[in-house]
Formats: C-alpha cells, sequence, structure tokens
C-alpha cells in the first residue's frame, strides 16, 4: 500500500522541518510517498528541501496559492491513499500505520480522525476545542457536518478514486477549501471516523486561520450554504449561529 502525502509551502523555514520529520518518521506496512510543493519560497525553506530531498519529491516555482499547491501535489501523486498536511502541522507517531491498518482491515473511501492543537513550541493549547470536536466527529451525519466544520484537515485521508471523483481542490477558496472538500466527498459516502489522535494542527498568530479567524471562519458559513439542500435551512441556521459563538469563544479559550 502507498499513501502519498502533500504539503504546499511558502516561506515556511520555521516550521517546515518539523512538519517534514514528522512524515519522513512514520513507519509501518505501508509504502511512504511524500511531495512537497512550494510555492517560491524566499526564506530557508529551499536549503530544509534539499536536506532531504534523497527522501521527497520537491518543486519550488510560483503558484496561484495554497489549492493551486496541493492540486499540483495530487497531480503528481501515485499513492492508494491521499492527504495533504500544511508546512507547520504535523502528524502523531503511527499516525500513518492506524490509516494503514484501517483500510486494510475494511477499506474506507475517506476517513478522518482526531487533531490536537499546537503553539510556536509544539505545545498543546485549546483542549476545549480539541475534545468539542471529538464529541462533534463521534456523531457525524452529513447535516452536522452542514451545521459546524469539525473535521480536522490534518486528520483527513481518502482515497485515489474518491480524488478522482470529487475533483481538485477548488483554488477559489482561501480558508475554507477543505471544508468544501469534505462536504463535496460526504455527498458521494459518509467518511469513516478513527478515533485517536492522528496530528496536530499549530495555532499561531502569523498563521493563516489564527491572524484571520473571522474571515476564515465567515467564508466556511459561506460554503456550508453553497452545499447546503434546501430542506438544510435549519442546519444552515445553526452555522449562522455557532459562527457567531465561535469568534467569541476563540478571543478567550
Amino acid at each position: 500500500m502507498k499513501i502519498s502525502i502533500i504539503t504546499p509551502s511558502f516561506n515556511q523555514g520555521t516550521y517546515i522541518e518539523r512538519t517534514i520529520q514528522s512524515v519522513l518518521s512514520q513507519n509501518g506496512d505501508f509504502h511512504i510517498e511524500y511531495i512537497v510543493i512550494d510555492g517560491g519560497s524566499t526564506d530557508n525553506t529551499i536549503d530544509i528541501l534539499r536536506k532531504y530531498e534523497t527522501k521527497l519529491k520537491w518543486i519550488s516555482e510560483p503558484d496561484s496559492g495554497q489549492s493551486d499547491a496541493i492540486n499540483k501535489g495530487f497531480a503528481m501523486a501515485s499513492g492508494d491513499i491521499l492527504a495533504w498536511l500544511n508546512s507547520d502541522d504535523i502528524y502523531q507517531p503511527n499516525a500513518l500505520q492506524h490509516i494503514a491498518d484501517e483500510y486494510t482491515k475494511n477499506p474506507f473511501t475517506w476517513c478522518f480522525g482526531n487533531c490536537i492543537v499546537i503553539n510556536e513550541n509544539d505545545t498543546e493549547i485549546r483542549r476545549v476545542i480539541t475534545q468539542y470536536k471529538k464529541q462533534q466527529s463521534r456523531r457525524y451525519s452529513y447535516r452536522r457536518l452542514i451545521r459546524r466544520d469539525f473535521i480536522s484537515q490534518p486528520a483527513t485521508f481518502f482515497t485515489r478514486d474518491a480524488y478522482k471523483e470529487t475533483g481538485p481542490i477548488d483554488i477559489n477558496l482561501t480558508y475554507s477549501m477543505d471544508y468544501d472538500y469534505w462536504l463535496r466527498l460526504g455527498r458521494n459516502s459518509p467518511p469513516r471516523h478513527i478515533d485517536i489522535n492522528l496530528s496536530a494542527f499549530r495555532w499561531y498568530q502569523q498563521s493563516k486561520n489564527g491572524a484571520q479567524y473571522t474571515k476564515a471562519a465567515w467564508e466556511t458559513y459561506l460554503t456550508a450554504r453553497k452545499h447546503a439542500a434546501k430542506n438544510m435551512r435549519y442546519d444552515l441556521f445553526l452555522h449562522y449561529w455557532h459562527y457567531h459563538i465561535l469568534r467569541l469563544l476563540y478571543r478567550f479559550i
């Protein structure tokens, strides 16, 4: 079994080595294909990539943003299972073995696990948010996903066939391209929830979601509105109020 991991990157020299190490340290009954798509970084990112170039594939060239980079990576990938891991996030030890085991026992179309939140120093933070997402994940339904985005992108995996059927990531979205993709995947088949911490999302003031959370949350609501069926107006209403509640919570948690 081959698992292809794509990392989009641009000027993430501070964190990308930790991301790379978290992927390359995965061992088990599978083969890793690791591809880094860099948007033409001007910091020390290229030096770091050259350090690991015998263990991964990488390109560095101008692109149209994160989603474009991810799509480029998937176009190059040859794995049975696909995922992307942003250049400041990390996998937990044995994460990919858990995915391989699940797929071997009972093949899935797509799956997602749990994801903790860490700060710049890899210390876990925002435990309340993590527990909340776990509770929502254990009760997955498409309606619940329309109501709120509780699926953590760094802990989500899907098959090559699912990607071919669903199509590429929407390059017109800045913040909610992952949520949009889960809703597109979910229209065709429900995911399997793996109740294990598979990854860690890095939250810091300069990160895209950290610096512009309000904009990200609003785009997420608009994405839900795009996918909601006519009989999901109440679910969409709940998402709208959930957006306002989260805006307040993230100021204090």
